[in-house]
């Protein structure tokens, strides 16, 4: 089948091979967008050879800015597997562009990294590299760039859900629901090689913990940071405790205590939650103690995450496990907290009308000492 000829591949190449030679070049980066804006998944394929081992070569050894090399990189790694892809860069390469402070590197080693999530296999295939997964879950939450944290966190998400050992869910979830969504995107078990390292090695689940709550280097004495990092673990949560319930709130490791509650800048007015118990996981850490309620802008979010994980769980698959880990947490978490409670309570209002009543059932049966209220709405 013929396709219609890319203008300017001549020049880039031409331009290429000066930038291998030299790359303190000064860079066209017209070329790169007019050639990137030609291309299709058609005329992908032919190119891969032809350009990205030179551009791996320019990245290595490049010393600016270099997004626009990523962003035609990204373009032609479009259709490469993960295996393939570390043909052309090594893991270690991949730890120095997500320890790199240019976004566009760490974005480039997250579009790598998202390409595990292809297969389950490549997925334990990037768990075999603690450092790799210990670089991407700092650079995820300590990067200041919202499109870092952004790509992160769909990164994050997707490798969990295909590496999920558990079946994918079948439609529908509970008897009675009048709606189902599409909760994960893998067709099969995965190996669970990521929920592993990430939840069960003491290690790394004590990085994630540190960086959301101020103990890591790189949101200790940071507020905005930490604000950051706290923020990108709200607005996954809901998302992973929809793929393993389980795993997100049990851990054999107890998590430290917030150091908001410790550093001496607490707010005397804030309501402080108790200290972490044995046995919490992520998810009780972040919805319960994680957050200092009386920074505003954090209250707000995680009242958001709990509007979110409440809608969520209701379509997800009924356990007495799930029911009783919820209420529990939103008995503590409403406990003083009226505008969390009344978020809560107005949600079968806010809801479109056929989603309402169904809705409001599940509100009487995780938040139960509030049935009386949810009734004579």
């Amino acid at each position: 089948m013929e396709t219609t000829p890319i203008t300017g591949l001549e020049e880039l190449d031409t331009h290429l091979d000066d930038l291998v030679q030299d790359p303190d070049l000064v860079l066209n980066p017209k070329l790169f967008d007019d050639v990137e804006l030609q291309l299709t998944e058609s005329n992908i394929p032919p190119l891969i050879p032809r350009f990205l081992p030179r551009l791996t070569t320019i990245l290595k050894r490049y010393t600016h800015d270099p997004a626009v090399i990523v962003s035609l990189t990204i373009k032609l790694l479009g259709p490469v597997p993960f295996d393939h892809v570390l043909q052309l860069a090594s893991l270690e390469e991949l730890v120095l562009a997500l320890d790199s402070p240019a976004p566009a590197a760490n974005l480039l080693a997250m579009a790598v990294l998202h390409k595990a999530a292809a297969n389950p296999a490549h997925t334990a295939m990037l768990c075999a590299f603690k450092p790799l997964v210990a670089a991407f879950i700092r650079r995820w939450l300590a990067a200041p760039q919202v499109e870092v944290g952004q790509k992160g966190s769909k990164v994050l998400g997707d490798l969990l859900d295909v590496d999920c050992e558990l079946p994918p869910p079948v439609s529908p979830t509970r008897p009675g629901d009048s709606s189902h969504i599409a909760l994960v995107i893998r067709k099969a078990p995965g190996q669970g090689s990521l929920w592993r390292l990430m939840f069960q090695d003491t290690a790394m689940y004590n990085l994630l913990l540190d960086l959301i709550s101020g103990r890591h280097p790189d949101t200790t004495g940071n507020p905005h940071q930490l604000s950051l990092a706290q923020g990108r673990v709200l607005r996954i949560l809901p998302r992973l405790a929809s793929i393993n319930f389980r795993a997100v709130s049990h851990s054999h490791i107890t998590p430290p205590t917030p150091v908001h509650l410790t550093n001496g800048h607490s707010n005397e007015n804030d309501a402080q939650p108790s200290s972490p118990r044995p046995g919490e996981g992520l998810l009780q850490y972040a919805a319960l103690r994680m957050v200092q309620r009386s920074d505003t802008l954090m209250h707000l979010s995680l009242v958001d995450f709990f509007e979110t994980l409440v809608s969520l769980m209701r379509v997800t698959e009924y356990s007495a496990l799930k029911v009783e880990t919820l209420r529990a947490i939103l008995s503590e978490a409403t406990a003083g907290d009226e505008v969390l409670r009344e978020a809560l309570l107005s949600l079968p209002d806010r809801t479109v009308e056929e989603e309402a009543d169904d809705l409001r059932s599940w509100l009487q049966e995780v938040m139960p000492g509030e049935a009386m209220r949810l009734a004579m709405r």
